[in-house]
């Protein structure tokens, strides 16, 4: 029996994983749970999962839920606080980070620090903090799984070789809704076309990352990290069937493939079973009825996300922690329909250009940074036009 804490229950991945406990309740058992605005669902979750701990966004909603859970066993918490208290429960072996951006990072660094295996999906803790995050889990004998579909691909593609024998990572990319749309057209897309996302059915904010492809280069800064590979060695191929989900490719020429249906179950499974797998009675990827598999190098052009990505872990220190913090700043701009799709690059690359690089030695080097780059980002959006 496992014991579970999830950050982000109320999320797809949180949703999948807990999909998966409820297939196998003998293998898997929920301690602790932490959300954010969606209290009903969470409600659901904790009455058919009788979790120990719950975390909510603030002690308004905490307040609430109580009042609706009264004769429920269950300790209500909140805020970043709770956030750790859920990822540090004594009682847990497991923590399966799936809170989507940079607020993922305290409680992950947190879950780590406390020796706890780590089922990874929020991918921005290692894109701002993977040099201390990788540096702590060495220190605390912690394993960190990929729950990407991507990063899973490369974890089993690299089981059983030697990583100096690696001649490349693969990163492969549906390339979102606007592959094929022509650049002239793109200043005009609306918050609706970017959400349509032609593989995958995902929050909101990841889904706007995958149209601009920015989603791809964090997944570069992530996997440079997870697995010790040098970001010169780490290439991204536009594959729209989204089949082939990543490949390792050898010094020999060999080139070892993960391929698979789209179902986030699969990676989640694997990160939560590993070494074993579960049966998941899933659909048969069935090649002899898919189309064919196409592959192509992205259009920087297209997709300028993707080169800041490498720029900002070229640069390396706070640069990546710039980036990402502008972006979540971008995102919520242009869902909010204040900044236009083609600006957010546009937008990054001001508040990347105005950032003095400083040198990362403790996670708060890594916070005052975050903390800068999200005033500038606001202070800019709330001025004159960014871009």
């Amino acid at each position: 029996m496992k014991r579970l804490s999830i950050l982000g229950s109320t999320g797809s991945i949180g949703v999948n994983t807990l999909d998966i406990v409820g297939q196998f309740p003998e293998r898997f058992e929920v301690v602790s749970l932490s959300a954010g605005l969606n209290t009903d669902l969470l409600k659901r979750q904790i009455l058919q999962f009788r979790p120990k701990l719950v975390s909510v966004l603030n002690q308004e909603l905490s307040e609430a839920l109580q009042r609706e859970l009264p004769n429920v066993p269950v300790e209500i918490v909140h805020g970043v606080e709770g956030l750790i208290r859920v990822a540090t429960h004594p009682e847990v072996d497991q923590v399966v980070s799936a809170i989507v951006g940079a607020v993922g990072l305290i409680p992950t660094l947190s879950a780590i620090k406390t020796g706890k295996k780590i089922a990874l999906a929020n991918k921005e803790s290692l894109v701002m903090a993977g040099k201390i995050m990788m540096e702590e889990a060495k220190k605390n004998h912690v394993q960190i799984l990929p729950v990407d579909s991507e990063h899973s691909a490369i974890f089993q593609a690299l089981l059983g070789h030697q990583k100096e024998d690696v001649h490349r990572l693969i990163l492969t990319a549906s390339g979102g809704p606007f592959r094929n749309s022509p650049l002239s057209r793109l200043h005009e897309v609306t918050v609706k076309e970017a959400l349509n996302h032609p593989r995958w059915t995902m929050g909101k904010k990841i889904t706007i990352d995958s149209a601009s492809l920015m989603n791809k280069g964090l997944e570069v800064i992530e996997a440079h990290w997870l697995f010790n590979i040098p970001v010169e060695k780490i290439v991204v191929l536009i594959h729209p069937q989204s089949v082939v989900h990543s490949m390792v490719e050898y010094v020999d020429g060999s080139i070892v493939a993960q391929m698979g249906i789209t179902d986030m179950k699969i990676p989640i499974s694997y990160a939560l079973a590993f070494p074993e797998r579960l049966n998941l009675k899933l659909p048969s990827l069935d090649l002899s009825k898919s189309e064919a598999l196409t592959f192509s190098p992205p259009d920087f052009q297209r997709f300028p996300c993707l080169r800041l990505a490498y720029q900002s872990i070229e640069i390396g220190e706070t640069m990546p922690a710039i980036l990402n913090a502008a972006n979540e700043v971008a995102v919520g701009a242009f869902l909010e329909g204040s900044l236009k799709f083609t600006e957010i690059p546009l937008f990054l690359q001001r508040v990347m250009g105005e950032h003095e690089v400083k040198p990362v030695h403790t996670i708060e080097d890594i916070l005052k940074a975050d903390h800068w780059a999200r005033e500038r980002s606001k202070a800019i959006l709330e001025g004159s036009k960014p871009c």
